[in-house]
């Protein structure tokens, strides 16, 4: 397993293409509050890239485009939070993408435990640790427990998504879920406009 640090962009030489796993790492969890610290990347192939992004420097040419790509599909875990926090520190909006919570959430209605650590453990029967999850993302020098846990959270996204896109066809439920992901950046939109509390389709 290769994870690399880079300090303010993605380097011009690092591609992805197809599918890439996305997973944002702040300061806590209101997107207009705490700012946006990392950005862990993945291909899928067991091999890492942590963008660490200081305050206010946050041009990140590269970056911006792999997330505003098209032809790139964003896979998130809780896509509704990344996307927002890259919107309101990026300015760009993180789309198409898959969101493996809304995947699970739709299928494993069995349960109502949706969170990562559960995902990876009944689908791909692998202990997460979160040890690091409450932790200053803003450190210079991010500690070797950090980096792991940072890029421990996109190395299982692909497994991931091939389990649920099973689930989903096997329940007739795809084309729901394609449905919901677009959905997604009109509902980040909302959080950063002050509604994330209200479900402005009660009547």
């Amino acid at each position: 397993m290769a994870i690399t640090v880079h300090r303010g962009d993605l380097p011009a030489h690092v591609q992805f293409s197809g599918i890439v796993a996305v997973d944002t790492e702040t300061l806590g969890l209101k997107p207009r509050r705490d700012r946006l610290c990392l950005v862990q990347l993945s291909d899928g192939d067991g091999s890492a890239h942590i963008v660490q992004l200081a305050a206010g420097a946050y041009a990140a040419p590269n970056l911006k485009a792999l997330l505003a790509d098209p032809e790139t599909v964003k896979l998130f875990h809780y896509a509704r939070f990344d996307v927002a926090v890259l919107k309101q520190y990026l300015g760009v909006v993180a789309a198409p993408l898959y969101c493996t919570k809304i995947a699970s959430k739709l299928v494993r209605t069995y349960t109502d435990r949706h969170g990562l650590k559960d995902l990876v453990k009944e689908l791909l029967n692998i202990d997460l640790s979160k040890q690091q999850q409450s932790s200053d993302w803003a450190a210079s020098e991010l500690s070797e427990a950090q980096i792991a846990y940072a890029a421990s959270d996109v190395l299982h996204l692909h497994a991931l998504k091939a389990k649920l896109d099973e689930m989903l066809a096997r329940e007739g439920r795809a084309g729901l879920a394609e449905a919901a992901f677009g959905f997604v950046p009109v509902r980040a939109e909302l959080d950063l406009l002050g509604f994330e509390d209200d479900d402005i389709f009660i009547h």
